[in-house]
């Protein structure tokens, strides 16, 4: 009887937590009221926000042409990726990985660095004597941003699609429909 009870509340403890990632920290979009799009510099650049927001809360999202971007601080330092990778990677865990900053899909449990974009895994070379699991790159899978800090403002430059990356097919997937399109 004890089992079940436990396993009654660890369920609803599941789902209250799933709901608070559902309905979590609202993205806070950085735009102009004029064109509901990221704020155009002159010099090209793209206005994210204040960094000492961006500090305090760790992570904002922004629409840079309805493609949806993610700014995190992490460790004394920003990085910029686009927030879809399957699921949206805004409330995910930032994780460190054989060294490296990574965010940790909540959903698939994908890891990416945050540096770079590419995509972790740990594999074995079955060649080596005492195969033992060592983490290994999928490539890059996640478009990555650089961020500017001017004055106490974040920006960041807009993407360069002449190159693909996996998160491309979800960021315009979101842009085409939104929540919705994503089966969330």
């Amino acid at each position: 009887m004890l089992d079940l009870i436990i396993l009654s509340l660890h369920f609803f403890i599941c789902f209250l937590i799933s709901i608070a990632i559902w309905y979590g920290p609202k993205d806070v979009d950085s735009h102009s009221a004029s064109t509901g799009e990221a704020e155009m510099q002159p010099d090209g650049l793209i206005f994210i926000g204040k960094e000492d927001d961006i500090k305090k809360s760790q992570r904002i999202t922004a629409k840079i042409d309805g493609r949806e971007i993610v700014v995190f601080y992490h460790e004394g330092k920003f990085h910029a990726l686009d927030s879809r990778c399957y699921r949206k990677i805004f409330s995910c865990v930032i994780s460190d990985i054989d060294g490296q900053a990574c965010i940790v899909c909540p959903w698939h449990k994908f890891k990416i660095t945050l540096e770079t974009g590419e995509g972790l895994y740990e594999g074995i070379n079955p060649q080596e004597p005492t195969p033992t699991p060592k983490w290994q790159s999928k490539g890059v899978k996640q478009r990555i941003h650089k961020v500017t800090i001017d004055n106490g403002n974040v920006y960041v430059s807009p993407p360069d699609l002449s190159v693909s990356f996996d998160s491309d097919y979800y960021a315009e997937k979101y842009k085409q429909g939104g929540e919705l399109a994503m089966g969330k």
